[in-house]
């Protein structure tokens, strides 16, 4: 028998990922517009303006639409162009220490780059380079899962860097239970997803109370206590509207961000 709290866990996660989901093909679509419009402006200087009627009007309004209801979608258009992974460079057997300088207190996180080279070596190529100054966490859930979810450059959960890095260290966290879930412990650093394997990018989430999730989020990362408390203080504010899952009140901008060695 499911109790109704086992339940309520269990539609959260759903819902999370649902919404990673929409998000992903949001962001695919939009790529798909662009490349249509741009390969239509190359008809254009070819064969005159005639080519181009065909995609003006209410065609991007309407993509704009679907993009916002679309449910997901199994493989990217074969035409979206897709940016390299960064180069190896971090030494893969040595510990990292990722800080992050925010609007509500300073958070540090471990990083152990033998159980998830790939992760850290791409959040140190985007720290280095600037990719998560003045950013927001745009996301915060405080029913069923709790999570603040950061990491995204527009700040509304499509953005990413135009790469994916595959998923890792996926059983550190143990066996999945009956449920499909395991415990993401208090102070766990993960990477946000689609849903579908390998489609990691920048987004990822600090988790600041004991959260189950199916063990398909890469945990790469552990928040020390400063850190967890100034989530935990987000999270009592609340999240805009009163709902459970949106932008938290206490808005956080994540100011700086660098990644180097323990």
């Amino acid at each position: 028998m499911v109790s109704s709290d086992q339940r309520r866990r269990q539609l959260a996660r759903e819902k999370f990922e649902r919404q990673q989901q929409r998000r992903e093909e949001a962001r695919r679509r939009t790529r798909r517009l662009t490349v249509i419009i741009a390969s239509s402006v190359a008809v254009v200087a070819v064969i005159g303006v005639g080519a181009y009627v065909g995609l003006g009007g209410d065609d991007s309004k309407n993509s704009a639409d679907a993009a916002a209801e679309s449910s997901p979608s199994a493989t990217p258009s074969a035409s979206e162009s897709k940016a390299p992974e960064p180069e190896m460079k971090i030494d893969k057997k040595a510990k990292y220490s990722m800080s992050l300088a925010t609007s509500q207190g300073d958070i540090k996180i471990a990083m152990d780059a033998a159980k998830t080279p790939h992760t850290t070596n791409s959040f140190k190529a985007l720290a280095d380079k600037g990719y998560f100054d003045d950013t927001k966490c745009h996301r915060l859930t405080t029913e069923g899962i709790f999570v603040l979810q950061c990491g995204d450059p527009k700040g509304d959960g499509t953005g990413g860097p135009g790469y994916t890095i595959p998923d890792e260290n996926l059983t550190a966290l143990g066996k999945a239970g009956d449920d499909g879930a395991v415990t993401y412990p208090a102070g766990t650093v993960a990477m946000a997803n689609t849903g579908q394997p390998g489609t990691g990018g920048s987004q990822f989430f600090l988790v600041y109370k004991d959260t189950k999730l199916p063990p398909s989020y890469t945990p790469f990362g552990t928040m020390d206590d400063a850190g967890l408390k100034a989530v935990e203080k987000v999270a009592k504010g609340g999240v805009t509207g009163g709902a459970g899952d949106g932008a938290p009140k206490k808005a956080v901008t994540v100011e700086k961000v660098t990644v180097d060695k323990a």
